[in-house]
């Protein structure tokens, strides 16, 4: 940096640290290496001189400033001093090389086009940070404290947490390891311990019980992370029975001995160390052999204690998506960055406000859009506020919060004096920060003593709450005249808000990249959900309930086609084009070779020169088969069934046109070129029928693309079929449902009486439903319920589990739901007919008896009158008594309504 320009710039900093009383210095940990509380003011006074004087801390006071005035061209007094004592305490505690390696890093990957997240965590406080382009979330605009990030009364290490993209993030690690060193930069060890499936899996192979027995037994305890031993048998009956089993009593003995102990070492997922030297002057490490990876010996927990300072680098899929958005919207001539995203964009908070959230980061669970329908957010501070309250504990003050925030109830605050920092949260205590602000208005602290006193409430010391509630209750009756009895009341609301606010900080940062992406979603539909789409491509579950999503929001999604597809989903003309490695086989070397000879050499003209220009080169014949049944091929003319038939000859007649052409002749004993083979002759096929092309195409895209095994039922499923499946949460308990839909999984247990009931899964057009199946009806319904079936269910939903369900009472038949979800038959006459004309039709309906009205339109000089049926002639609309109204001479038309 420019000395000159960086010496008044130091110079106030310096002013600034010696306007500090002694009580204001910071009392450094020696296990810092720093200096003893016992030397404190003189001591610390001249190690500050000495690093007032350090070219680094110049170049750190310089750099700070610069980047202030470019976030705040007119930045005033009250901005620049908060700069100062953010820089005199960063100076104090020593921690100037941390923030230059930091902000580092981050501008390397800003200026090379990698996204970074726009803060995350107690970090985005800091305006250092924020003038540094280490975070980019305004800590003034959302009134952020830099105390609860670094407190110089509470000397603990900083924690940056930085997002990146997904994609990008190696880039990063790799950049830092070749600029710090190699052996001065490590990752750090994690170790992996024998949980419930993998202790059984385990323990099975050094018994030598076979694999299929092992599958078996894992296959009986439940899918959940935090699933044990003893919680499976509690769930499931079945593996009490295999316990008794003297063959497998061994095994569930030794699983559960070393259930919980380590069992490999694996690497943090984000977690970084750099030494000031090598890292062996540290920590012990070691080389995976595999990819030649460094790592510490030592867990995270124990770094800090060593004197090394962890970094996370995270990856985060949402700046991917957002990336890639932002690069369809380009190809469509739509140029801007995340930084030209709008602020208070109504289209974007009337889409949060209907609860329209799928996709939309931190706000797509079911829960989150119930409360976004309630709350009815229409600014930022909204989001904040909803994004740090959904959460276990603060939960219970949502009511409150949406109450107060549509003027249901007044908004009241514990003191008058807590307005201005209660004021945003409708006078409910939501952040972290506001406890800490509350403590500093009414008690006096200083906001570090605060951040204290926050830390203190939140680990429940009985000692250490005694004392400070005698301090605090001084503190409120010299500030504010406020007496004992109602210090009290007020310190316990903010020990109770304490123990489980959220870091605003945190919560800014998150809700400012949700509003981001939300903003995208509203205004670039197709190209949000195409990104995010290609973000799951590989991710089946993900990927068909995103691509549900964007046939509700009435986008249209073209088929595979070697033709228009690109590796990717795309964009085009406002439908979104399948990508190709989307599909289950075909790998992205493959997809990229498609494209990129599309590209060069123009369209595929048929299934042959496909086969000759890229088929023979980089596929083999079992991914070109998998195209086919994918539909890749579907608009060249031939068929899918007719393609996989004369495959192999397809492909033997490419190869020879390849080596003729290579050779210069037919064959060893033919003279000839490519040219003289005679034209292939395809061997016909009939069509695959229509349940085999769905099959296929959900076993290799994860969902039905041409069609839908329940259409054949579509009108019943959308006039019956009441269950909602993208929010089963907000179903009644009490009320009778029908559910229609496909059975897709299903699997039996026995319970403790030795009865069989049942667990499964039904997918509709919707979504997939969790069924519960009793003994009972299971016993009513003997081979009803297999794989694949189209059932027809009725029955209520269990909303007290996390994920509700649907207990199944009673199996109905498609034509009693349709016969019952009509309520008129209109039946247009040819022409106007005498009484006797219309015996006929009068006998055709008497004969059918039912809950559905009939209405007759005849024609007449003003065109059609609709004639109610007398209330005794009532029908049951079956196929059967249709066509024999359709046959009656005097019908012209009729439909159900």
């Amino acid at each position: 940096s420019d000395d000159d320009e960086a010496s008044p710039m130091v110079r106030r900093v310096a002013q600034y640290l010696e306007g500090l009383s002694d009580d204001d210095v910071c009392k450094p940990n020696p296990r810092y290496g720093k200096v003893p509380s016992s030397e404190l003011a003189p001591g610390v006074r001249a190690t500050l001189a000495e690093r007032l004087a350090l070219p680094v801390t110049r170049y750190f006071i310089w750099s700070s400033n610069k980047g202030l005035n470019k976030r705040y061209p007119n930045a005033d007094e009250v901005t620049k001093r908060r700069l100062d004592y953010e820089l005199s305490t960063i100076i104090l505690m020593d921690f100037v090389g941390y923030f230059l390696i930091v902000a580092d890093f981050i501008n390397w990957a800003k200026d090379r086009a990698i996204p970074v997240g726009p803060g995350r965590g107690s970090g985005a406080g800091s305006i250092v940070a924020y003038s540094l382009r280490i975070t980019d979330i305004e800590p003034l605009r959302f009134s952020l404290l830099f105390e609860r990030f670094l407190n110089p009364e509470r000397v603990s290490m900083p924690d940056f947490d930085v997002d990146f993209c997904y994609e990008r993030r190696g880039e990063v690690i790799d950049y830092v390891t070749k600029k710090y060193g190699e052996e001065r930069v490590g990752q750090i060890v994690t170790f992996g311990t024998l949980k419930a499936k993998a202790v059984l899996k385990d323990v099975a192979r050094a018994l030598d019980i076979s694999i299929d027995e092992s599958n078996m037994i894992t296959k009986l305890v439940p899918d959940d992370p935090k699933m044990t031993l003893a919680l499976a048998f509690e769930q499931e009956p079945k593996l009490r029975e295999l316990e008794a089993n003297p063959r497998y009593a061994e095994l569930f003995e030794m699983a559960r001995k070393l259930e919980g102990k380590n069992r490999h070492t694996s690497l943090h997922a984000a977690g970084i160390v750099i030494g000031k030297s090598v890292l062996t002057d540290f920590v012990p490490v070691y080389k995976d052999p595999k990819t030649g990876i460094v790592a510490t010996q030592y867990t995270m927990d124990q770094l800090e204690e060593c004197g090394l300072v962890k970094m996370d680098y995270l990856g985060l899929k949402t700046l991917t998506l957002i990336k890639n958005t932002l690069a369809l919207m380009r190809k469509r001539g739509v140029d801007m960055s995340v930084e030209d995203i709008p602020d208070g964009d109504a289209k974007t908070y009337a889409m949060l406000r209907d609860g329209k959230s799928t996709s939309i980061f931190q706000f797509e669970s079911d829960g989150m859009q119930a409360v976004l329908k309630q709350a009815q957010p229409d600014r930022i501070e909204d989001l904040i506020a909803l994004n740090a309250l959904y959460r276990p504990g603060p939960m219970d003050n949502i009511p409150q919060f949406v109450d107060c925030k549509l003027g249901r109830k007044p908004i009241t605050y514990p003191h008058p004096a807590l307005k201005s920092i209660l004021e945003e949260t409708y006078g409910v205590i939501v952040y972290q920060e506001q406890v800490m602000q509350a403590t500093q208005i009414l008690g006096g602290y200083t906001l570090g003593g605060a951040d204290l006193l926050r830390r203190a409430m939140s680990k429940k010391k009985p000692e250490e709450m005694a004392k400070q509630r005698i301090l605090f209750a001084k503190g409120c009756l010299t500030t504010h005249g406020i007496e004992q009895a109602q210090a009290d009341q007020i310190f316990d609301l903010l020990d109770k808000f304490a123990g489980y606010g959220f870091n605003k900080s945190h919560a800014a940062g998150y809700a400012v990249l949700a509003y981001q992406t939300a903003w995208l979603k509203a205004n670039y539909p197709a190209e949000f959900m195409a990104a995010n789409l290609s973000n799951e491509i590989s991710t089946t579950d993900k990927l068909t309930l995103y691509i549900a999503e964007a046939r509700s929001m009435g986008i249209e999604l073209l088929q595979p086609d070697v033709n228009s597809s690109e590796a990717y989903f795309t964009v085009d003309k406002g439908r979104i084009a399948y990508g190709l490695i989307g599909i289950k086989g075909v790998g992205e070397a493959l997809a990229a070779d498609i494209v990129s000879e599309r590209e060069k050499n123009g369209a595929y003209k048929d299934f042959l020169d496909f086969l000759e220009r890229v088929g023979l080169r980089s596929a083999n014949k079992r991914s070109v088969e998998t195209l086919i049944q994918a539909g890749c091929f579907d608009t060249m003319g031939k068929g899918r069934a007719e393609l996989t038939l004369n495959l192999e000859r397809c492909w033997d007649y490419a190869q020879n046109k390849a080596d003729s052409s290579a050779y210069g002749q037919v064959s060893l004993f033919e003279s000839g070129s490519a040219d003289d083979l005679p034209p292939f002759k395809w061997d016909p096929a009939e069509d695959w029928p229509r349940d085999e092309k769905l099959r296929v195409e959900k076993q290799l895209l994860g969902f039905y693309f041409s069609g839908h095994p329940l259409d054949e039922y579509k009108d019943v499923y959308q006039r019956c079929c009441d269950v909602d499946f993208v929010h089963p949460d907000r179903m009644s308990a009490e009320k009778t449902y029908t559910l229609i839909g496909q059975l897709v999984e299903f699997r039996e247990i026995l319970t403790k009486r030795g009865k069989r009931m049942a667990f499964g899964k039904v997918e509709g057009y919707g979504g997939t439903m969790e069924v519960v199946v009793f003994p009972d009806t299971l016993e009513r319904n003997p081979g009803r319920f297999a794989v694949d079936q189209i059932l027809f269910l009725k029955g209520k939903v269990d909303t007290e589990r996390e994920n509700p369900s649907f207990k199944v009472e009673e199996l109905a038949y498609p034509e009693d739901l349709r016969d019952k979800s009509y309520r008129e038959l209109h039946i247009a006459l040819n022409s106007v007919h005498h009484e006797e004309d219309l015996e006929s039709l009068r006998d055709i309906l008497f004969a059918s008896n039912g809950q559905c009205q009939v209405t007759l339109h005849v024609p007449s000089a003003s065109g059609k009158v609709r004639v109610k049926a007398h209330s005794g002639i009532s029908c049951s609309p079956s196929d059967e008594l249709l066509d024999r109204l359709r046959e009656a001479p005097v019908v012209a038309d009729l439909w159900l309504s």
